[in-house]
């Protein structure tokens, strides 16, 4: 396994063969991410709650309030969650917008799916869910759907990111906005060395004692370092189309927002 102190890639053309720091032949890294959420959907949480030190909840929060959907509408605010499977951001839009809000949660994992249903049926808002299992580089709605398009934590998963993003644009309506939450680079000098020795020593041994399982944490922590930084992730979204794409960072660039506008 690498070590601290890797170095962010800034070339994003191998992401579709790269399965954190391996190279797989084209075609091969979504079923071996599929495989790594096929272990993990029941403890996401827990997951997220390792990699985060438990602030990823806040983070989402933070994410939500910046998206701020309306609580009254002429009709529900139509939001897309991609690779949103167990429903943590669609539950809070939702709650957020005081239920004027229908979210189609969308993921490619029928597991992480099924642990969201189950979710959503346990807090009474299968009225204002529906779920979806399909791939975000093709998605299986028509042009000028959706008011929203949400994405956390999801996309640095995905193989082809420009054909996600190309396909969030087409299916959002004139005026609708995409927002993506991502861990990214820490640009606070001390956390950054805090941060590198925390993901690659500590995060992969606690998801082997808590889950059995540290080969998939492993994998987590180094797709995170591949990932593009603010700035990279940011021209990106420009080159899908979107307008007035900003971003904002979290705990020192920990993790990171960005916002775009299909205008």
């Amino acid at each position: 396994m690498a070590t601290g102190n890797q170095k962010r890639t800034e070339d994003v053309t191998d992401m579709a063969t790269s399965f954190g720091f391996e190279q797989v032949k084209e075609g091969n890294k979504q079923p071996l991410v599929n495989d790594v959420f096929h272990k993990v959907a029941e403890r996401y949480d827990l997951m997220n709650d390792l990699m985060s030190g438990g602030m990823h909840r806040l983070w989402k929060d933070a994410f939500v309030a910046w998206l701020n959907p309306p609580q009254r509408s002429a009709s529900p605010f139509k939001l897309l969650d991609v690779a949103g499977g167990t429903g943590d951001i669609s539950f809070r839009v939702v709650d957020r917008a005081k239920g004027n809000a229908h979210s189609t949660v969308f993921d490619i994992n029928g597991s992480m799916l099924g642990v969201g249903r189950d979710r959503a049926r346990d807090k009474g808002l299968m009225d204002n869910l529906d779920f979806v299992q399909g791939n975000a580089e093709d998605l299986p709605f028509e042009d000028n759907s959706f008011d929203a398009y949400t994405i956390a934590y999801g996309i640095r998963n995905v193989p082809r990111i420009d054909k996600a993003l190309s396909e969030a644009h087409r299916v959002l309506k004139r005026g609708g906005r995409i927002m993506v939450l991502e861990f990214s680079n820490v640009e606070m000098p001390v956390l950054d060395k805090v941060y590198d020795l925390f993901s690659f020593h500590a995060i992969p041994k606690i998801g082997g004692l808590v889950t059995g399982d540290a080969e998939s944490y492993s994998y987590l922590v180094e797709s995170i370092r591949k990932f593009p930084n603010q700035a990279r992730f940011k021209a990106m979204i420009e080159g899908a189309g979107f307008a007035q794409v900003s971003f904002r960072n979290l705990s020192g660039g920990i993790s990171a927002m960005h916002s775009g506008w299909k205008l």
